[in-house]
């Protein structure tokens, strides 16, 4: 049997030297060709030349390049739909495809929208149209999360206290972080809010607004507590640490050990293994990256031995399991709502200057809405 995998939003064309690189569509693509049974058949982008450097780069006919992706749906009847166009257009893009009434499955890249009621929505539409929808939150997979995660469930650290997050945002950024937050406490919900936040800069990503600096404290129903802090003043000087009752694990940046933990017992930090896995892919080496970029312009998959795939491989992976065995993936979107409504309620927690109890009750983007108000302003002066 064959799944039929199509993408909307090619992304930039990798030829054009005033890009900066290759979309996420070239991953999830390379991702897919590594697993028996799918077929690449179509690609819809507004660019069509960009579809169509797409296409060839990955073995899919002429006759699969769209403009329109509802044309594309149509005509390619796919099973799989990855969705890899920019934040602002995911809510109606994926929307549209699980209304089609043709894809079974959606796999959208990350941050999930840019309004909380578009969040909502996609999450809504999907489960009623019984189509298996997940979002591109691949560090799930990378080893020093995994492993982090592994070291709690052993208690290496006793009971879980507080969860400590650090990062360049908490939107664009800081998605995966509140993400891997959620696999912490195994889902529990989170019960309030409590955040402030710095715009005197305009930093605007892919289309959305993202704060310059935030510091953000939070608790969950369980108890446990949360605390980040974003921005270029960050004090919290790793990606994540877990603060248990008898000892620390740490999710470390780029440039030392991404993984290490200390028990009180412990005469220092011990670092732990992670097997070349750094937070972002592998870190094996100028040969590893090589042959890793060639993956991604090929139209069939490398396989390399010792050389191990990149995190959106492994997330599209457990995508096409989850849909071939019906199974839950944690990829899903009711997983990802819980750690997006945190990103969400930061902002209403600003807007307010208060602390937000949840469920989050607004629609919108709150910083976004600040900015477009004036309710926070950018500094002409700011350096």
């Amino acid at each position: 049997m064959t799944d039929r995998i199509a993408f909307v939003g090619a992304g930039a064309n990798p030829n054009d030297p005033d890009t900066d690189g290759y979309a996420m569509a070239y991953r999830h693509a390379a991702g897919y060709q590594r697993i028996d049974g799918c077929e690449l058949v179509g690609c819809a982008d507004i660019v069509r030349e960009n579809a169509e450097v797409f296409a060839d780069r990955h073995g899919i006919s002429p006759s699969g390049v769209y403009e329109s992706y509802e044309t594309m749906l149509d005509e390619t009847d796919p099973d799989v739909v990855s969705v890899c166009v920019p934040p602002a257009a995911h809510a109606e893009i994926v929307v549209g495809c699980a209304e089609s009434g043709v894809p079974d499955a959606i796999h959208c890249e990350k941050p999930m929208a840019r309004t909380w009621r578009e969040c909502r929505e996609m999450v809504d539409v999907c489960r009623r149209r019984d189509v298996q929808l997940t979002f591109n939150h691949q560090r799930r997979f990378a080893r020093p999360f995994r492993r982090a995660k592994e070291l709690l469930d052993a208690d290496y650290i006793g009971d879980l206290r507080r969860i400590e997050v650090g990062g360049k945002n908490l939107y664009d950024y800081g998605t995966h972080l509140f993400d891997f937050c959620t696999d912490v406490v195994d889902e529990t919900p989170a019960a309030w809010v409590l955040a402030q936040v710095d715009y005197r800069e305009e930093n605007v990503q892919f289309g959305v607004h993202n704060e310059n600096g935030a510091l953000v404290q939070w608790e969950y129903e369980n108890g446990v507590s949360g605390l980040a802090s974003t921005g270029r003043s960050s004090f919290v000087d790793c990606h994540l640490r877990l603060v248990g009752t008898s000892g620390i694990i740490e999710v470390q940046p780029d440039g030392g050990p991404p993984l290490r933990a200390i028990r009180d017992e412990d005469d220092g930090w011990r670092t732990v293994d992670t097997d070349g896995d750094g937070i972002h892919g592998p870190v094996d080496g100028r040969v590893g990256a090589a042959l890793r970029k060639l993956d991604e312009l090929t139209p069939t998959a490398l396989t390399v031995p010792g050389v191990t795939t990149e995190h959106t491989s492994r997330s599209v992976a457990n995508v096409v399991h989850c849909y071939r065995t019906g199974t839950a993936s944690p990829l899903r979107g009711e997983v990802a709502l819980q750690g997006t409504e945190l990103i969400f309620a930061a902002y209403e927690s600003a807007r307010r200057r208060g602390r937000v109890d949840l469920p989050l009750e607004v629609d919108d983007h709150p910083l976004e809405s600040m900015v477009d108000t004036g309710l926070v302003a950018v500094d002409s002066e700011a350096d």
